[in-house]
């Protein structure tokens, strides 16, 4: 069954589940099966979701991974996505949350490979694993100043996400952040983009969070890992140049199926051949106006959140029509037009664009790592004031903008890619970031509609990260978790510093949408206190501590 490639705006738990790449269940994957029965998977271009065809070496990096690294180089652009996420009840040990990790980490074997890099540049890199894997440089302890508030975390993460992931390592880490106030503690999360997309990140975190408090133990691998021997530098060569050598036969594969099928393959030709004309007249005839949030920007970021209950923008959308993804696009505008103004700058007649990414990832792909997303652009009428006009607006641009195919044609452009050599790649990314095709990211995943657990505390809050490139100041993530939409706004530091305002502004946006639709709006931190649990470990350490606390600080 195919189903459109509008499907990706839904909320949907499908991308909730343990793919391919998973050895074993994960607990709590049964409850995400149940809401998932009837749910018809995101397809790519030509609807393959039990034929996809395994590529020559699965551990290559396709070309669009390959696109993220090449736009870290000779630029202050940091390609990893990330997460901060706020628990309820007192922070695991470091060597409880290792440990944790540790036990789940067979599920997902690229996170103990890093990167080998094919001599000359005659091929892209390849996932190999890591001799000297160690996870506690990979998860790290740190802990806020008092009185360990919002403001102190995202301080920190706004430092932390200013650092680029180690090459020479598997690419990511995993940051515990001890004794917030309110009696809770929080995880900071950075992973390569060319190792996950957003949608499959979502995957990842099954393997890290339950459904319950008490979960069953995960299964165990059925061997002990052991590092595979690091490719020689003439084996990497090798098998680079075997495997361009195979790129005619895969066309004289797409011959023989043109010769078959030949109705069937000339109509999916020609859809493409209209995409891709789609997709690349947006980015041509319309190049996105200048903008304070087009500037140079450098190595530094800052960081803010808000909480906003879905339940709200989901009432906005059934007054005044259009998707939950169009308001969250309308609350952007919105709030970047206040700020524009405020800061002396003309809104009248000004359209921003907002490269939306959305996932073309198959059912037969969810769950592996790797990214499978395309990408649109939509209009945000900044100069628009009235939040229903706003609204309305969007939710008709994002009707034609999926009617007319700009997402497939997006993927069209990414799968030519890996036809492409390393060089031209390289080339092809740092002008794609010169190009002013695009104003701003903003990306809205749908994440679980339940609690999530870690070593039995409630994950209360989620706010996703999106990655800066070049010449793009701000970026702007949304999350949905258990009833609520964690904004994240990510600035450069030097040309983003009153981020907070502008995070106001979002609050203030939503507001209006909310007035405009007749609705209550909530916003802020609307999550009732938990009480606060007693877990096994705590009662261990009570018994220890005798009152003492360990002294705030970062080791």
């Amino acid at each position: 069954m195919k189903c459109s490639v509008s499907a990706v705006f839904r909320a949907r738990a499908t991308e909730l589940l343990p793919g391919p790449s998973s050895r074993g269940p994960v607990p709590g994957a049964a409850r995400f099966a149940q809401l998932c029965a009837g749910m018809c998977p995101i397809v790519d271009l030509f609807g393959a979701t039990s034929d996809n065809r395994a590529v020559a070496n699965p551990d290559r990096l396709t070309a669009l991974d390959s696109t993220f690294l090449h736009l870290e180089d000779h630029s202050a652009a940091h390609m990893h996505v990330a997460s901060v996420m706020v628990f309820e009840g007192e922070a695991p040990t470091l060597k409880e949350l290792v440990e944790h990790v540790m036990g789940r980490l067979h599920l997902v074997p690229r996170y103990r490979q890093r990167l080998a890099y094919v001599p000359f540049g005659q091929g892209r890199p390849v996932w190999t694993d890591d001799p000297h894997f160690n996870p506690y440089y990979h998860i790290r302890h740190t802990a806020l100043p008092k009185p360990a508030g919002e403001e102190a975390l995202k301080r920190l993460a706004g430092r932390i996400f200013s650092q680029r992931l180690d090459r020479s390592k598997p690419l990511w880490e995993i940051w515990l952040v001890q004794s917030m106030s309110g009696g809770r503690f929080a995880l900071i999360a950075k992973t390569h983009h060319a190792l996950v997309d957003g949608i499959s990140g979502v995957d990842i975190t099954t393997v890290l969070f339950d459904t319950a408090r008490e979960p069953a133990a995960p299964t165990a691998p059925a061997t002990p890992w052991a590092a595979k021997p690091l490719p020689g530098q003439a084996k990497l060569l090798g098998e680079a140049l075997v495997e361009r050598s195979t790129v005619p036969g895969e066309m004289f594969r797409g011959a023989r199926a043109v010769l078959r099928r030949p109705r069937r393959a000339v109509s999916r030709f020609t859809g493409a051949l209209a995409s891709v004309g789609a997709t690349t007249l947006a980015g041509i005839q319309a190049p996105a106006p200048a903008s304070p949030f087009n500037v140079e920007i450098g190595p530094h970021r800052r960081y803010t959140f808000l909480d906003v209950d879905i339940a709200s923008l989901k009432a906005v959308k059934d007054s005044l029509g259009g998707t939950l993804n169009d308001t969250v696009l309308a609350s952007v505008s919105l709030a970047l037009g206040r700020y524009l103004r405020r800061h002396g700058h003309k809104t009248d007649d000004l359209v921003l664009k907002a490269m939306v990414p959305v996932s073309v990832r198959t059912k037969a792909q969810r769950g592996a790592l790797g990214n499978q997303v395309a990408a649109m652009w939509a209009p945000l009428p900044v100069g628009v004031e009235n939040a229903a006009e706003v609204l309305r607006k969007i939710a008709a641009s994002m009707d034609d903008l999926k009617k007319s195919g700009q997402a497939v044609g997006a993927q069209v452009l990414t799968n030519l890619a890996g036809f492409a050599p390393p060089t031209i790649l390289s080339q092809a990314a740092r002008l794609q970031a010169r190009q002013p095709f695009f104003n701003l990211v903003v990306t809205n995943v749908p994440g679980p509609q339940f609690p999530l657990y870690l070593l039995g505390r409630r994950l209360e809050i989620l706010y996703p990260v999106v990655p800066l490139a070049q010449k793009q100041a701000l970026g702007i993530a949304v999350m949905s978790y258990d009833g609520h939409l964690g904004f994240g706004l990510l600035g450069d530091y030097d040309a983003l510093p009153d981020i907070e305002e502008l995070a106001l502004d979002l609050k203030w946006a939503v507001a209006a949408l909310c007035r405009a639709a007749g609705v209550r709006p909530r916003v802020g931190s609307t999550r009732k206190a938990t009480p606060k649990r007693t877990t096994s470990s705590s009662r261990r350490n009570s018994n220890s501590r005798a009152g003492a606390r360990r002294p705030a600080g970062t080791n």
